[in-house]
Order: structure tokens, then C-alpha cells, then sequence
């Protein structure tokens, strides 16, 4: 630290009680100083010499000069005052980074500058200020620590400017430059030198690029906001290093924020500490993790901290969101809903993240591109939004739990991400399987159009095994399942597949999710009609299928997974049998799968007569395993 001694006097100031302060000299003293609740006996001359303000104070009085004077406003206070007096008087005084803003604004009260006398005390700390304090990194720091509580003087000397100034500069220097001390983890230092014993802390040292990071920490939320505005303003430091930097103060500065828990303290200090945090975050892609801004996220709704810090961050997550995780996703219902989680909010990053596409669209047609393709890669690539349909799967798998969820925000949102494709749709069975699970209320027309989403053919063997025993399942869903995992059966045995009824054809071809045609009836898709003989035909097919997967099943699959699939072909071949059932699936298009239809499994079954009931015994017993 750097420290400056004036004068050469030996001091001389003694202290009779807690509130006395006087000079030990040969000549009486001649005024009484009153700071505050602190008297100081001393001598006119030394003072009125060198201090402008205290000569109008002796001399304000009409008649006599004043022998005591009153001075309670003086910044520093009593303490600030005695180094101005001992100054005046020639003593030994020492300024260090903790006491130099007092004297200077205690100086600039009492008027100690060079007109009333050359080399007045103001002078001579605005040289050791310019000249070593502003020079040092942690001694700018300390100053700027200690000008808060000498505001609005400190801002008008701009001492908190020159203090912005010089952290800014050095925490924008290149770290080839950093000779200075500064402090920084010592796990991170081993990490950075491979852990290697003999490193020694000090030489073969590289600098950190966020070296600066951990002293600021030290700083009030509203004094590193102005630190970190400076820094950002230089445009040298870059984004990520500042992203670092917001997220080590948020560590430090909001208990149990490292474990999203945040505990109880002051409230309005908190707020503040969040949403500036959130008003210095880069603007930038990625210059904070997914994880960093749900903790963030997490910590403002806990803090009820205002919508515009909460619409800030669930922007940034939306521009980021293939990064997130599902536990990022997992927010807190706002005050008075029922549902336990924040759905809104995840739909609103859902379709911040979509935006991205859509944007390079019109920034193309913009430029004029409208019959070329557009120039440079895409800012969303396949692979991105690949992770992006796989984190709703498993997130929508979670809120499915919630059995105040309503049908429509579990549907939206799985809809919003229907159009990208992905080449399993396990992960989305499971969460529309959850939901029917704790919702066994859901009406019908909105279990068809949940179930609409998913496409058969891209469920894998065991989620296909699954569904053919699933009773939650509408009955119509669970043939499809059937059907296809016997073409794909028939495909890896190796034999061939005759062309499709056109009314299976018409059930099956894209009729699900992404794969819907924009010019084709989602009703009568869902509804196709076949009729006996095509019924007949598939009945013919199946069978065959059959034989071939039983010759095959236990190499391909091991013998556990062949019973299975035997278990599930003769479920398959009973409802073949019964060709008053498939009548009532596919029926004509007048009375189709609609509102009024019996297309649940338990309904369908329930409304069955008894011939019916009888002819499909191993419907009745299928069960779930989820």
C-alpha cells in the first residue's frame, strides 16, 4: 500500500476523555474548534494561515473575534479534521489509501489551497493521488471504497472518476502488462499450472485473463455497477470474462445463490444486487452459461425482483436455450397459480429461440436475396435445434407431473416444437404417457390431439413394446404401433413388404407431428377408413411378418425381448380377428374418430358387446409399465 508522510514535527496532540483534544505546548491556546461532539483546544495562527474557512468563521462575529467556532459539517468528521490541524501546525502526519479521500474533502471544506498559502495540504494530496495512488490497483480500489461515504464531494473533485478510471484501465490492460498484485483463487492457479508442485505461486506465472475479477467483489452493488459500466465501456475486455465476472459477484454477494437457494436477508438489498447484475450482463450469445441465467432467473422470481428483470433473462436463456438443462427449466409458478411450474415463461424462451431462425429469413429478403439462398450459415444449425426438441421432451416430461397443469399449456408448447425434426420420438411419448397417466381426465378430442403428435414410426422397439400394452393409449394408436413395428421386424429379417392397403397407407403416411402436410385434413388422416378386404390383406401380411420375426427375434434381440414381441404379435392377431372392432376404428368418414367416437382404449372396450369383448381378451388386459 502506498502511504505519504507530511510535515516533520513530532505530534503533539494529547486526549483528555473521549471528547477533548488539545495541543501540548508552552503557549495557551487561544480557540475552541467543535467537531461534532470532539472540542480541540489549539492556537489561531497555524490554522487561520493556511485555512480560508476558518478565517471567516474567527472573524464572522460583528464585534470581537470568535474563540470558538463550530464546524459539525466537515467531511471525515473529527478524525478528518485532527490530519488537516496537525498538517497546519507542521506535524507528522501519514495519508494512506483509507484516510487520503477524507483529508482531501475535509481540506476542500476548510479552503487549504494554494491561494491562501503555496504548498497547501489539497495541493499536496492531489500529487500523491495522481502520482501513486491512482497508479495502484488495489489502492484504487480501497479509495473508491471510501468515497461513497463522502458523496456528493468526492464526485465533485472527481476522485470517483479517476478512481473508475484507473480500475478500468488496468483491468483492460493486457495481461502481458500486469505486473501488479491481485488477488486470485489458488485452486484456479494449480489448474491453470497443471497442478505441478514445484510451481511456486510467483514466477513462470501466466496472468489470467480474469485476473481482476475476485478484488472487485470486495465492492457495493452500486460502486461495482459503475466499475464494470467503465470496463464495458473501454470495449477491450471481452464478454465472456466479464460474464465471469457478474457471476463471481453473484457468488459472493447473494448467499445461497451457488445452490439457487437463496437465504433470508434484505430484501431490497437483494432486488437491487439482481436486477444490476442483469442490467450489466453482455448482450452477446453465450457470454454466460444457461445455468448461470436460471439461477438468476430463479433468484428474481424468489425475489419478486419486477417483470423487467424476469422478461430480461428469459431473453437471454431464449437465445441460448439448447444450452439449458431441464433443472434450468424447472421455475417456480408466479404468486397465485396453481400449477407449480412457470410454463409461460419456458413457452416465451421456446419461442425467443425459434425467432432466430425466422429473423435470418427477413434480414435476407431485406438485402435483396429473395431468389438466392442465403449467404453464410444459419444461426440455428439442425444439431441445435435437435438439443432444443430434446430438452421440451424431457421438460414437458417433468411438468407432466403436475396434475393442476391444464391440458392446453402441455399441448402448446409440445406443438411449438412439432416442427423440428428428430429422429426419436421416445422422449416425447413418455411425456404425453406422464401426462395421460395424471390426467386420466383429459377430454378426448384433446388426447387425440395430443397423441397426434407423436409419429409411430419413429419409436423405438421397447417405447413400441410399451405402447401396445399402454392402455392410456387411444386403441387407433396402439394398431399403428403394431403395424409399424412389424414392417420395421420384417425390414431387419430381410424380407420383403408388399405395397400398403390404402387405408393403412392413408393412417400412415405422415399423418403425425412435423410430418403433417400443410395441404392435407389432420382429421381425416387421423380417420382413414379401411375397409374388409383391405383389412383381410394386412391380416395376410401381418402374419407372415409374424412368422419371420419369430424365426429372427431371439438373435436380433435375445430371447427375453422375442417373448415380448410374441406376447405383443398375438395381441395383434386377436384384434385382427375381430372385424366389427376395426369397423368401429376405422370407420366411414362420416362417423370418424371425433369427439363422440369410442376411440379411448377403456372406452372402446367399455361400449364393446360382449362378442366384441370376447374376440379381443388381450386388449382387456393391456397395462403400462411406465
Amino acid at each position: 500500500m502506498k502511504f505519504m508522510k507530511l510535515g516533520s514535527k513530532p505530534d503533539s496532540f494529547q486526549t483528555d476523555g473521549n471528547n477533548v483534544r488539545y495541543v501540548v505546548s508552552e503557549l495557551a491556546t487561544d480557540i475552541t474548534v467543535i467537531v461534532g461532539d470532539v472540542k480541540f483546544y489549539l492556537h489561531k495562527f497555524p490554522l487561520l494561515s493556511k485555512s480560508a474557512h476558518l478565517q471567516k468563521l474567527v472573524t464572522a462575529g460583528a464585534g470581537e473575534p470568535n474563540d470558538e467556532v463550530y464546524i459539525p459539517e466537515i467531511p471525515g468528521g473529527s478524525a478528518a479534521f485532527e490530519i488537516c490541524a496537525k498538517f497546519c501546525y507542521g506535524m507528522t502526519v501519514t495519508l494512506n489509501a483509507y484516510n487520503v479521500v477524507a483529508a482531501r474533502c475535509a481540506a476542500e471544506y476548510l479552503g487549504m489551497h494554494e491561494t491562501i498559502e503555496k504548498g497547501n495540504l489539497a495541493y499536496k494530496i492531489d500529487i500523491f493521488l495522481s502520482s501513486s495512488i491512482f497508479r495502484s490497483w488495489k489502492d484504487s480500489i480501497i479509495v473508491l471504497q471510501t468515497t461513497k461515504a463522502l458523496m456528493p464531494l468526492s464526485e465533485e473533485l472527481k476522485l470517483v472518476s479517476n478512481c473508475l478510471e484507473s480500475i478500468a484501465v488496468k483491468a483492460s490492460a493486457d495481461v502481458s502488462n500486469v505486473d501488479w498484485s491481485y488477488t486470485y483463487n489458488r485452486n484456479k492457479l494449480l489448474d491453470e499450472n497443471d497442478n505441478n508442485p514445484n510451481w511456486n505461486g510467483v514466477r513462470n506465472r501466466s496472468v489470467p485473463k480474469d485476473w481482476w475479477v475476485e478484488d472487485l467483489c470486495e465492492l457495493e452493488i452500486d460502486v461495482y455497477k459503475r466499475v464494470i459500466a467503465s470496463i464495458k465501456s473501454k470495449g477491450i475486455v471481452l464478454n465472456d470474462v466479464i460474464g465471469e465476472a457478474l457471476k463471481a459477484y453473484a457468488y459472493r454477494y447473494l448467499p445461497g445463490f451457488t445452490k439457487s437457494v437463496l437465504r433470508c436477508g434484505d430484501l431490497l438489498k437483494y432486488q437491487s444486487a439482481v436486477a444490476t447484475i442483469v442490467w450489466l450482463l453482455p448482450s452477446e450469445k453465450g457470454s454466460v452459461s444457461s445455468s448461470f441465467l436460471s439461477k438468476l432467473l430463479k433468484a428474481s422470481i424468489f425475489l419478486a425482483s419486477g417483470d423487467e428483470t424476469k422478461d430480461e433473462l428469459v431473453r437471454l436463456m431464449g437465445q441460448q436455450l439448447e444450452e439449458a438443462t431441464v433443472s434450468d427449466l424447472l421455475l417456480r409458478a408466479p404468486e397465485g397459480e396453481a400449477t407449480t411450474y412457470d410454463v409461460d415463461a419456458v413457452q416465451k424462451m421456446v419461442e425467443i429461440f425459434l425467432l432466430q431462425d425466422h429473423n435470418t429469413e427477413i434480414e435476407s429478403l431485406e438485402e435483396g436475396n429473395e431468389l438466392e439462398e442465403p449467404r453464410g450459415a444459419r444461426i440455428l444449425s439442425d444439431a441445435t435445434k435437435l438439443m432444443v426438441a430434446k430438452l421440451i421432451d424431457g421438460y414437458l416430461a417433468e411438468i407432466a407431473k403436475d396434475r393442476n397443469l391444464p391440458s392446453v399449456k402441455f399441448i402448446d408448447l409440445a406443438e411449438m416444437v412439432s416442427g423440428i425434426a428428430r429422429p426419436s420420438h421416445d422422449g416425447l411419448y413418455r411425456a404425453i404417457d406422464m401426462y395421460l397417466k395424471e390426467h386420466p381426465g383429459i377430454s378426448k378430442s384433446d388426447k387425440k390431439r395430443i397423441c397426434k403428435l407423436i409419429d409411430c414410426k419413429k419409436l423405438s422397439a421397447d417405447a413400441c413394446i410399451h405402447a401396445v400394452q399402454n392402455e392410456r393409449l387411444p386403441l387407433r394408436m396402439v394398431v399403428q404401433v403394431l403395424f409399424f413395428e412389424q414392417v420395421r421386424a420384417s425390414a431387419s429379417s430381410g424380407s420383403s413388404t408388399p405395397d400398403l392397403p390404402k387405408g393403412i397407407k392413408d393412417l400412415t403416411s405422415g399423418s403425425h407431428g412435423s410430418s403433417r402436410s400443410a395441404t392435407t385434413n389432420p382429421e381425416e388422416d387421423w380417420d382413414a377408413v379401411a375397409m374388409a378386404e383391405e383389412l383381410k390383406a394386412l391380416k395376410g401380411e401381418l402374419a407372415s411378418l409374424r412368422v419371420a420375426n419369430g424365426r429372427g427375434g431371439s438373435e436380433r434381440n435375445g430371447v427375453g425381448k422375442n417373448g415380448i414381441d410374441k406376447a405383443a404379435l398375438s395381441k395383434m392377431k386377436g384384434m385382427l380377428k375381430s372385424k366389427k372392432l376395426f369397423t368401429k376404428l376405422w370407420s366411414s368418414k362420416g362417423g370418424g374418430y371425433g369427439e363422440n367416437s369410442s376411440s379411448d382404449s377403456s372406452e372402446s372396450l367399455g361400449s364393446a358387446n360382449q362378442e366384441e369383448a370376447k374376440s379381443t381378451p388381450s386388449r382387456n388386459r393391456r397395462y403400462s409399465v411406465s
